[in-house]
């Protein structure tokens, strides 16, 4: 959970507000740079897809977006923990789930707030505006209308509806219920049942619930005021579904000896005596948020044998919704599905609970700082960035809706529809938040060089917010940098250093020693070596060198070969490497591309090529990422010339020493990016059907020049430059990066240093 400062709410307006205002955006997906593609997109081209349309209502799929858009709808009645702030105020919250939409499964959203709280009335404007979507996801509105507006458009819409509020949060936590209680070795039909809670979320949790097998003799549901018990006359419809007669009045009364609590209501209302007195291996589903019904490590402590699940992402088995209505849509949408039935939900539920008993990627045991996640208490449903998670849910959705008779557009082909299901992927940001969440699970502490600069204490007061760095350490004047501070509202906990100052002496003193016993032979003397230990990039240096800090980060005010040097001078290279090296990370739609070397050695040799080739890989496995090696040169397969003799030598020699590495070349980088244009020109090289994500140049000034001028477009975040062969994590960033590109190298060397201590 991300700590709030003081100046949290700003830097969320901030956010918010900076150009473009809000989070989503339309983009064309078609040429429209000539006058014939003007032609084609509007008048006169565009009567013809009309007139096929007009002809067979079913082409719409066909000529327009509608097969990939979802309205996601709201009144704003019952918004988050806000409660009933209205349509308009709504408005970011609906943003942020089309952003969801889009980067989990590549969904495009339109984003409707409607000002209306007549249920009938916002109905009508519901199915007026039907026609332009492919699905209908509702959201935050109050029940018991919500469950009115679902159920009248689902009967009187032919597209997928569906009220994410209450289902999503249905089919996570059937899915965590069904392996909880396997876990346990119990029966579904025998369990007693307690929900706290009775609004929209709860009444169709405990309808799945009843749907997967809890007999409704066997739940007792609690509202704000008590028991829903056959005796009160204050129930709706949907609660009285879950009346009871009994002599059971109380929450205390209710859980004793019950198998299952679920909680969807407030913060602490399950007592420690609650807990003690459930039945053996009870099952716990606390997911109120952002205070669950009883603290997970109170509840562990209470009793070792719960299974607890949350709606919190910092504890065990989070009921995360985003596990499911981006993949629920998708596969309804890719069917052309009338509707989303219970067919199609349960059959969500068994894919997401089937994949958590499913060996771990280790990709996923790296995000979670785990070393292997299997099935058990900790892990009963599977992690948000598991990747499998589309094409497990998707085309069970799809196949679901196929066998109910609600697909108009039916999958024949279901390899190549999982294969079409990864490329949807927002590949772009999917890496950075994977290596975010990683670095939080072990945050480490990380010197910085460059502490008298703006966007460098910025990038530390983030990366100490969101738990990545674990003690931020600046570099610099004490005065101007807490002037700095001041001046630009940065309060957080940090600690500065400035070697210059006399306290630092004996210090400077010490480190000085260092330094010279390792390099007096190679001409520095004792009083050189105090000069040196007096400036922040030597200093930084052999804090790491010396165990103090994990990392170092500089480079920020200078340029990049004299932020190097003091790091070699004083760290130096692996013991395994002849030289050091740079890779810079770009963050692109067709997934993480790695481009070497960038920054240090000017024109490798071949034997330096090859060994950049490998280094690179090792860092690329390293993400769980299968390495793809193109050697770039200005010819494709020939080696007519000096550099590409070189490139030719260097594949060579890899394809001989490392037979089973995905490495060719010489090749140039369209070539390289394009696996059509490969496979029709160059059939026989490694790189055929497989898609090539290391590119290693030949030589420092095509790889800076190419990553400088994609750096310069600014529509690709980058990552960078890793140093490849330095004996500990020190890292040298691009002169005058961005806060952005800081905090993304810092992630990184924090996993470097994760990597190296374990």
């Amino acid at each position: 959970m991300r700590k709030k400062t003081s100046n949290f709410r700003e830097e969320s307006l901030n956010y918010h507000s900076q150009f473009p205002s809000g989070k989503i955006q339309v983009t064309p997906t078609k040429k429209y740079s000539s006058q014939r593609d003007l032609s084609l997109a509007y008048s006169p081209g565009v009567a013809e897809p009309c007139k096929e349309i007009a002809d067979c209502s079913r082409k719409v799929y066909k000529y327009t977006s509608k097969g990939n858009l979802v309205a996601v709808i709201t009144n704003g009645s019952a918004v988050l923990g806000l409660g009933n702030i209205g349509a308009l105020a709504s408005k970011p919250v609906m943003e942020g789930k089309a952003l969801l939409f889009k980067i989990f499964s590549g969904i495009d959203v339109f984003d409707i707030e409607i000002n209306e709280s007549d249920p009938k009335k916002f109905v009508d404007i519901v199915k007026s505006i039907a026609p332009t979507f492919g699905g209908i996801n509702l959201e935050d509105i109050k029940a018991p209308e919500a469950f009115e507006i679902e159920k009248k458009l689902k009967m009187e819409l032919d597209i997928p509806v569906m009220h994410d509020d209450q289902h999503g949060t249905a089919i996570i936590s059937g899915a965590a219920l069904l392996n909880a209680i396997t876990f346990v070795d119990k029966k579904i039909n025998d369990i007693k049942m307690v929900v706290n809670g009775a609004g929209a979320a709860a009444i169709s949790c405990t309808r799945t619930y009843k749907q997967l097998g809890v007999k409704p003799e066997n739940i007792l549901m609690f509202d704000s005021k008590g028991l829903l018990h056959t005796s009160r006359s204050d129930l709706n419809k949907e609660k009285k579904e879950f009346s009871v007669s009994t002599k059971i009045l109380t929450l205390k009364e209710a859980i004793k000896n019950a198998d299952v609590f679920i909680g969807l209501s407030i913060g602490g209302i399950l007592t420690p005596n609650m807990l003690k007195s459930m039945s053996r291996n009870p099952i716990v589903f606390a997911m109120a948020n952002p205070d669950p019904e009883i603290e997970y490590d109170s509840a562990i402590k209470i009793r070792t044998d719960v299974i607890m699940a949350t709606g919190r992402s910092d504890y065990p088995n989070q009921v995360n919704n985003v596990l499911g209505f981006p993949y629920i849509f998708r596969g309804a949408l890719d069917v052309h599905a009338s509707v989303i039935n219970d067919e199609m939900k349960l059959a969500a539920v068994h894919a997401i609970a089937s994949l958590a008993k499913e060996p771990v990627p280790e990709q996923v045991n790296i995000v979670y700082n785990k070393k292997n996640l299997s099935f058990g208490k900790e892990y009963i449903i599977p992690k948000p960035f598991d990747n499998r998670l589309i094409t497990r849910v998707a085309p069970a959705v799809a196949k679901a809706a196929m066998d109910s008779g609600v697909a108009r557009n039916p999958i024949l082909n279901w390899k190549e529809y999982k294969e079409k299901l990864l490329d949807r992927m927002g590949y772009e940001s999917k890496m950075l938040r994977m290596i975010q969440n990683r670095a939080r699970t072990n945050p480490k502490k990380i010197v910085f060089c460059d502490g008298e600069e703006y966007d460098v204490l910025k990038s530390v007061q983030i990366l100490h917010e969101e738990g990545i760095v674990s003690i931020p350490i600046v570099l610099g004047n004490k005065e101007r940098i807490k002037r700095l501070m001041t001046e630009n509202n940065l309060d957080f906990e940090l600690e500065i250093i400035d070697p210059l100052k006399e306290k630092n002496e004996k210090k400077i003193e010490s480190f000085a020693k260092i330094l010279w016993k390792r390099r007096n032979r190679k001409g520095l003397t004792l009083y050189e070596a105090k000069i040196r230990m007096q400036t922040n990039d030597h200093f930084g240096a052999m804090m790491v060198d010396q165990g103090e800090a994990d990392a170092v980060i500089t480079g920020y005010s200078r340029s990049f070969s004299l932020s190097l040097r003091p790091m070699l001078e004083v760290i130096g290279r692996d013991d395994s490497v002849q030289k050091t090296a740079g890779m810079m990370i770009l963050l692109t739609k067709r997934g993480p591309l790695f481009l070497a070397d960038t920054a240090v050695i000017p024109d490798p040799t071949s034997e330096e090529l090859a060994r950049i080739a490998i280094m690179a890989s090792n860092v690329v496995k390293g993400f769980d990422i299968e390495p793809h090696i193109a050697m770039l040169s200005f010819q494709n397969f020939s080696s007519d010339s000096k550099t590409s003799s070189k490139v030719s030598k260097t594949v060579y020699f890899l394809h001989k020493k490392y037979p089973n590495l995905i490495v060719d070349g010489e090749l140039q980088p369209d070539f390289a990016l394009n696996e059509f244009l490969l496979a029709s020109k160059f059939p026989f090289s490694k790189l055929v059907k497989k898609k090539a994500n290391i590119f290693i140049f030949p030589n420092l000034e095509s790889g800076n020049l190419t990553y400088k001028f994609i750096r310069g477009l600014g529509n690709t975040q980058t990552i960078g430059p890793i140093m490849l062969g330095m004996r500990k994590p020190a890292h040298v960033m691009q002169m005058q990066s961005s806060i952005e590109e800081i905090v993304n190298l810092a992630t990184l060397a924090v996993i470097d240093a994760q990597i190296r201590n374990s």
